[in-house]
């Protein structure tokens, strides 16, 4: 958390509210949260934000002068765009004044991290190199054909980001339970129309909860500081206990691969 939905929301807000923005000063508040050393100050003043994409759950803020900005948000960091007046919130590691606002980026666990890269070495990044094709972008074939050649559990092959990019424990919990598939299931012996369904029902999951602009399950907010309001709509994440939405049977929760996992019992085998 935040996964792929989040993610894109985020990322979308910050194209409305920072593109073309010039970067007025920085204020490196806490250094441990920069993967590698904390950058030159000189490679971001004075620049402007040219384009801001999603890459996995990464957000990258790439920039005039060839260089690339980094962040992910890992389980409880935060991106915002904000007026420069509002009070800065507690664990706030970096601010960036721009011509209008700040961008904030702040992490009670300090998970998350930054980056800043040549944005034509983006691809040599093991981080970013290392990803699979994203949940929303990879072909049905593909998807199939990939899921099939693995021997691996259900559950935790979706959860690999070298496998499929974008997906997190909400996510699978939910497409799977969508698309009537156990956690545990292994995944080259699920049949072709199986994989079929559950590919559909992956994009349908990601696409209503984009819609909702996310799940506000713990901390999340958008880049302008809103809940989102799919976990209104969740059928078994966060339900263990409660009756299932589509047979009335009580949801389950287990743990798969050292992560839980919520799911029904009679819908899915």
């Amino acid at each position: 958390m935040p996964e792929l939905p989040e993610v894109e929301t985020i990322v979308q807000d910050l194209r409305q509210g920072i593109l073309s923005r010039k970067i007025v000063g920085v204020k490196f508040l806490t250094r441990s949260v920069w993967r590698k050393r904390v950058p030159s100050s000189a490679l971001l003043v004075g620049v402007r934000v040219t384009q801001i994409k999603r890459r996995g759950k990464n957000i990258i803020v790439l920039l005039s002068n060839g260089y690339a900005l980094i962040i992910h948000l890992k389980m409880t960091g935060r991106l915002r765009h904000q007026d420069r007046h509002e009070q800065v919130a507690k664990h706030t590691h970096l601010i960036i004044d721009l011509d209008e606002g700040q961008l904030r980026f702040s992490d009670i666990r300090r998970f998350g991290y930054l980056d800043l890269v040549r944005a034509d070495k983006l691809d040599n990044v093991d981080y970013l190199g290392s990803l699979g094709p994203d949940a929303m972008e990879i072909p049905k074939e593909e998807f199939i054909k990939l899921l099939k050649s693995k021997r691996r559990i259900i559950k935790s092959l979706l959860l690999d980001q070298t496998v499929v990019a974008g997906l997190g424990n909400i996510y699978t919990d939910e497409a799977l339970h969508a698309a009537r598939i156990h956690p545990r299931r292994i995944s080259s012996q699920l049949s072709s129309g199986k994989l079929s369904l559950l590919y559909d029902s992956m994009r349908e999951t990601l696409l209503k909860a984009l819609a909702a602009r996310g799940s506000s399950v713990d901390n999340y907010v958008d880049a302008r500081g809103s809940r989102g309001s799919f976990q209104d709509q969740h059928l078994v994440y966060g339900r263990e206990g409660k009756p299932c939405r589509v047979c009335g049977h009580v949801i389950k929760k287990i743990t798969v691969g050292s992560r839980s996992s919520h799911f029904c019992p009679n819908c899915q085998r």
